[in-house]
C-alpha cells in the first residue's frame, strides 16, 4: 500500500509524513535522555533497545498505515527506507511455457538426469572412409515422421499454454508398408525441433530439421526422441537441410545420445555417441522467398548403435536447456531462505508469446545505502541465440558460485552488485528455435533498436543498463553465447582506442581467464576488432554506453585442444566450471593491488611486439599506436545479416514508416564481371538521382536505420561539473509494471577492489569519504502482470506493434522545466502523448484497448483499425 491515500486532499497527505517525523523525534529524545541515565550498556539495555526500536517499527507502520517503509540505524540514528517489492515472480507447480498457437505439443513431460563422464570424452578419429549417402528423399524413401511447418500465419500472432488448441494429430506415416524395425521418432516438446523423417533403408534415415518460425534459414541446432530401436544394430542418420558451410563435426565432434533405460538403471546421462560422422556439401538447394538466390545445404551424417531394445532415446547437438529447467532452477533458488536474503529474482519483461524473462540481482543487504553507493556493478546475461545451450550452462555455473557460501562468493556479493539475465530469448528456446526469437529475427542484432514490443528483452535489457549505469560504476559486461566451428573458449571484445592510458587495457579480463582456465580458454582465439556488421550486438552496444569491458564468451559445442583436456569434449561439469572462472577472474581483475594487472599488460604488450613481428616482419616501439586488432581477421561470428532489419510482422502491414526510424534497402545483386557493373553504371547514376520512395513493399528487405546512442546519455544528462543534479523525472526507461526507484548522489572515482583484508581494506577507506545523499525519487507505473496472466491467449497485435514504431521516442523532462514538476505522473504521461501527436505528422496516434475475455484470455486491439487475425 503506498504511502498516503491518493484521493486525499494535499493537506491530508502531509499528515502522516508529519506523523512519521515526529514519532522518530519523539523516539530519539527519549533515548537519548534514557542513554544519559543508563550506566555502562549491559545484555538489558541491549534488549530494551531492541524493544524500542520495534515497537518504533510496530507504531510507525499503524500511524501510516503502511508496511513499505523501514527503519534504518546508521550510527545510532533512526534512518527511513522503503520496502523493496515483494517477489513478481510466481513459479506454477508446474513448468508451462506459452507457445505460439500454431504449434502442436505433446502432452510428455521431458526430464534427462544430470551426470558427468567418469573421463573425458575423446573426438571422433577420421578414418577417411567414411561414405556420403546419397540423397534419396521420399521419393526413394519412405516418410515416417512429418509434422506442420506451424506456419498458418506468416508472422507470429497470439500463443497459449500448450499450443494448438485442437488435438495432436498423429505425425507417424502408418502404412501397409510399415516394419518392426521402423523407428518411431517425435519432437513436438520443449526445444524439439525435427520436422521430417525418411527410412531410405532398413536401418537408414534421412532428417530434415525445422527452420527458426516464420523464416527459412537458420539449421544447426537438433534435438528429437527416437523409439522401437534394436539393440546391436548399426543405424544411419543423416540431416539433410544444414545452413553452415563448415563445422566442428569436421574435426571430430560427436553427437549427444540420452537413453531413459541407462538413465534408471545406471544413473547414465548424456553421453557422446556416433561413428562414421562426416559434415559435406549436398547437392539439394532451396530458394529464398525474396529473390531468386539460392542457399547451398549441407549434410551431416553418423552411425550408431543404442543400448536397449525398445528404449526410448534422445538425440541431440548439444546438452540441452530448456525454458523449463531454467524456470524449476529459479524456484529452488528463490525458496531457499538463505539466498534470498541477497538475491532477488524479478520479471525484467515478458516476450513476445508471453513468457518471463527473469533478472535477478545479486548483493549483499544491509551494508547501509552509503556503503550500496560504492558497489561497482557487474552485467551478464545468457542465451539470446536459442541454439547456444551451453551459455546456459555455464550461466547455471555463475549463478551456482554467486549464490554459494564460499568466502570469495560472500567477497564478491559485498563489493559488486550482479545484474543477471539468465535467458533473453525463452520463445525462441521453447520452440526449438537455433538462433531467432519469434519475430523472426536475431535479437543480437538488434540492440539498438525501438520497437520495444518487438524485441522486449535486448529493449529492457538495454535500458536496464542505462539506468545502472546512472547509479553506478558498471565495470563489466559479458554475453554468454555457443561457437559451432571453433574449439576451446574464447572472448570478443572491442578495442578501446580513444585514451592512449588505455592501451591494451580491454585484454586483460580475458588473459586473466586463460591463466586461470589454461586446459580450456585459449586467449589466441579471442578477438576485439569492432565491425560495422555487428553494430547491433550487445558487445558493441554495451561498449558504446561506455562500459570499457564488454564481451561475448563463446563456449565451443565441441572441445577443448588445451593442455591435459586437448582432444575431449567439454561436458556439462567443463561449462558450469567456466562461471566459476568467470567470476574468480573477476576477483583478480579488481583486485587493488594493480600487480598482476600491470604483469598481464606486459606480457599483453610483448605478445603485440611479437605478432607484428610474425604478420610485419619489422619491430613494434613500446610507445607505438599500433594495435593488435589491427592484425585480427573477422570475428569469425555468425552472419546474421539476412535477419536484421523490421520483424516479419511489420513486413507484411502495408504501412508508411517514419523515415528517421527506418528505411527502404533493397538487396543488391552481386554482380559477377566488370561488364556487368559497366552495363548497369548508368541506370544507376539515374535511379540515385531520383527520389527514393517510403512504402514497404513485401518483397524488399527493410533495415532499422537507429541514430547511434550517445555514450552514457543518462549520466551525462544528469552530470554537471561531476555533481549528478536533480532530475525531476527519471528517464522515460521504466517498464510498465515496474517501480524504479533512481537514486541521485554526488560521484566519487571509483577505485579497484578485490582480494580478501586489502579489499576491505580498501572500501572502508572509500566509505569514510564523503559522498552526501541528495535525493530519491520513486516513479509508479500502472502495474501489467495479472495474475490470469498465464492462462488462456496472449495475443500480439501487429498494428499495436507497429504503432510503438512510428511513436518517436519519449520526451525528456529536465529540472529546468519547473511548470511540470509539480505534475503528477498520470497527467505527465497524457501531457507527452498529446505532444507526440502534435509534433508527428506522419500518423495519427490510435488509442489501444486491452480486452478481456471470460476465459481469462487477453486480447490487445486497436480502437482505430481492426486486429486482421480476429477475422
Amino acid at each position: 500500500m503506498p504511502v498516503g491515500d491518493s484521493s486525499q486532499s494535499p493537506a491530508h497527505a502531509e499528515k502522516p509524513s508529519t506523523k512519521a517525523v515526529s514519532a522518530i523525534r519523539n523516539w530519539w529524545n527519549t533515548h537519548q535522555l534514557d542513554k544519559l541515565d543508563a550506566n555502562d550498556s549491559n545484555t538489558e539495555e541491549d534488549k530494551e533497545e531492541l524493544a524500542r526500536r520495534r515497537q518504533l517499527s510496530l507504531n510507525l507502520s499503524q500511524t501510516l498505515r503502511t508496511r513499505q517503509l523501514l527503519i534504518g540505524f546508521e550510527g545510532g540514528r533512526p534512518t527511513l527506507s522503503l520496502r523493496a517489492p515483494l517477489n513478481l515472480v510466481n513459479f506454477p507447480s508446474a513448468s508451462q511455457p506459452r507457445w505460439p498457437i500454431e504449434c502442436e505439443v505433446i502432452s510428455d513431460v521431458i526430464h534427462h538426469i544430470e551426470w558427468d563422464p567418469p573421463e573425458p570424452e575423446p573426438f571422433y578419429q577420421p578414418t577417411g572412409r567414411e561414405r556420403t549417402p546419397m540423397p534419396a528423399g521420399k521419393e526413394r524413401g519412405k516418410v515416417v515422421y512429418c509434422i506442420d511447418h506451424a506456419t498458418t500465419h506468416p508472422y507470429f500472432t497470439c500463443s497459449r499454454v500448450g499450443g494448438s488448441r485442437g488435438p495432436i494429430k498423429s505425425a507417424t506415416c502408418h502404412d501397409i508398408n510399415r516394419t518392426e524395425f521402423t523407428l518411431e521418432f517425435e519432437s513436438r516438446f520443449e526445444s524439439g525441433n525435427l520436422q521430417k523423417a525418411v527410412q531410405v533403408g532398413v536401418y537408414e534415415y534421412e532428417l530434415t530439421l525445422r527452420t527458426d518460425l516464420y523464416t527459412r534459414k537458420h539449421t544447426q541446432w537438433f534435438y528429437f526422441r527416437v523409439r522401437n530401436m534394436t539393440a546391436g544394430v548399426t543405424y544411419r542418420f543423416t540431416i539433410v537441410n544444414l545452413m553452415k558451410s563448415s563445422s566442428l563435426y569436421s574435426l571430430g565432434m560427436r553427437p549427444l545420445l540420452y537413453s531413459e533405460r541407462a538413465a534408471v538403471e545406471k544413473g547414465i546421462g548424456w553421453q557422446r555417441t556416433g561413428s562414421n560422422i562426416r559434415y559435406y556439401r549436398n547437392c539439394n538447394q532451396n530458394t529464398k522467398d525474396n529473390n531468386s538466390d539460392t542457399i547451398v545445404l549441407y549434410s551431416l551424417t553418423w552411425t550408431l548403435q543404442f543400448p536397449y531394445d525398445s528404449d526410448t532415446c534422445y538425440l541431440a547437438h548439444c546438452y540441452p536447456y530448456t525454458y523449463s529447467h531454467l524456470q524449476r532452477y529459479l524456484k529452488r533458488i528463490s525458496s531457499n531462505p538463505a539466498v534470498a536474503s541477497y538475491c532477488k529474482l524479478r520479471v525484467l519483461c515478458h516476450s513476445l508469446a508471453g513468457n518471463a524473462v527473469y533478472v535477478l540481482t545479486i548483493t549483499s543487504r544491509g551494508l547501509g545505502r552509503v556503503e550500496d553507493r560504492f558497489k561497482k556493478a557487474v552485467v551478464v546475461t545468457a542465451r539470446v541465440h536459442p541454439g547456444e545451450t551451453n551459455g546456459s550452462w555455464m550461466m547455471e555455473g555463475l549463478l551456482d558460485f554467486l549464490l554459494g557460501d564460499s568466502e570469495d562468493a560472500q567477497l564478491l556479493r559485498d563489493f559488486f552488485v550482479f545484474k543477471v539475465v539468465p535467458m533473453l530469448n525463452p520463445d525462441g528456446v521453447v520452440v526449438g528455435n537455433y538462433r531467432c526469437s519469434l519475430a523472426a529475427r536475431d535479437l543480437n542484432r538488434n540492440y539498438k533498436t525501438l520497437l520495444r514490443d518487438s524485441f522486449p528483452s535486448v529493449w529492457h535489457t538495454q535500458n536496464m543498463v542505462e539506468r545502472l549505469m546512472a547509479e553506478k560504476d558498471v565495470v563489466l559486461y559479458c554475453d554468454f553465447h555457443g561457437h559451432n566451428r571453433k574449439n576451446n573458449v574464447f572472448m570478443y571484445g572491442c578495442n578501446n582506442r580513444g585514451d592512449s592510458s588505455l592501451k591494451l587495457h580491454e585484454r586483460v579480463f580475458p588473459f586473466m581467464m586463460s591463466k586461470n582456465t589454461s586446459n580450456k580458454f585459449s586467449f589466441k582465439s579471442c578477438k576485439f576488432r569492432v565491425q560495422k556488421s555487428k553494430e547491433g550486438t550487445g558487445r558493441i552496444a554495451m561498449w558504446r554506453l561506455g562500459i570499457r569491458n564488454s564481451y561475448t564468451m563463446e563456449a565451443s559445442f565441441g572441445g577443448s585442444t588445451l593442455g591435459d583436456r586437448r582432444g575431449t569434449h567439454f561436458i556439462t561439469r567443463d561449462l558450469k566450471s567456466l562461471g566459476f572462472y568467470f567470476c574468480d577472474t573477476l576477483l583478480d581483475y579488481c583486485d587493488p593491488d594493480p600487480a598482476k594487472t600491470t604483469y598481464c599488460l606486459t606480457e599483453l604488450a610483448a605478445l603485440l611486439r611479437k605478432e607484428a613481428r610474425e604478420r610485419l616482419g619489422k619491430d613494434l616501439g613500446t610507445d607505438c599506436n599500433f594495435s593488435m586488432s589491427d592484425l585480427e581477421t573477422s570475428t569469425s561470428g555468425s552472419n546474421s545479416s539476412d535477419s536484421d532489419g523490421l520483424p516479419v510482422h511489420l513486413l507484411n502491414q502495408p504501412h508508411t514508416v517514419h523515415p528517421e526510424q527506418s528505411s527502404v534497402k533493397k538487396k543488391k545483386k552481386r554482380l559477377r564481371t566488370h561488364k556487368e557493373r559497366n552495363r548497369l553504371r548508368p541506370d544507376r547514376v539515374k535511379s540515385n538521382s531520383q527520389p527514393k520512395e517510403s512504402n514497404l513493399p513485401h518483397e524488399t528487405t527493410v533495415k532499422e536505420s537507429v541514430p547511434e546512442r550517445p555514450v552514457g546519455r543518462h549520466r551525462r544528462k544528469w552530470q554537471v561539473h561531476g555533481l549528478i543534479k536533480k532530475a525531476v523525472i527519471p528517464p522515460p526507461t521504466t517498464h510498465p509494471g515496474e517501480v524504479s526507484q533512481v537514486t541521485l548522489w554526488q560521484g566519487c572515482e571509483p577505485v579497484k577492489d578485490d582480494c580478501m583484508e586489502n579489499m576491505r581494506a580498501a572500501y572502508v577507506h572509500r566509505r569514510a569519504k564523503p559522498c552526501p545523499h541528495l535525493g530519491t525519487y520513486t516513479v509508479a507505473s500502472p502495474h501489467m502482470d495479472e495474475p490470469g496472466r498465464d492462462t488462456g491467449q496472449w495475443r500480439c497485435s501487429s498494428q499495436l506493434l507497429h504503432l510503438s514504431a512510428l511513436i518517436p521516442p519519449s520526451l525528456e523532462f529536465h529540472a529546468s522545466q519547473p511548470t511540470t514538476s509539480s505534475l503528477p505522473t498520470p497527467v505527465l504521461h497524457l501531457l507527452q502523448s498529446l505532444q507526440r501527436a502534435a509534433t508527428f505528422p506522419y500518423s495519427t496516434p490510435q488509442v489501444s484497448f486491452i480486452h478481456m475475455y471470460e476465459d481469462g484470455s487477453r486480447h490487445y486491439s486497436n480502437k482505430a483499425s481492426a486486429v486482421k487475425f480476429h477475422q
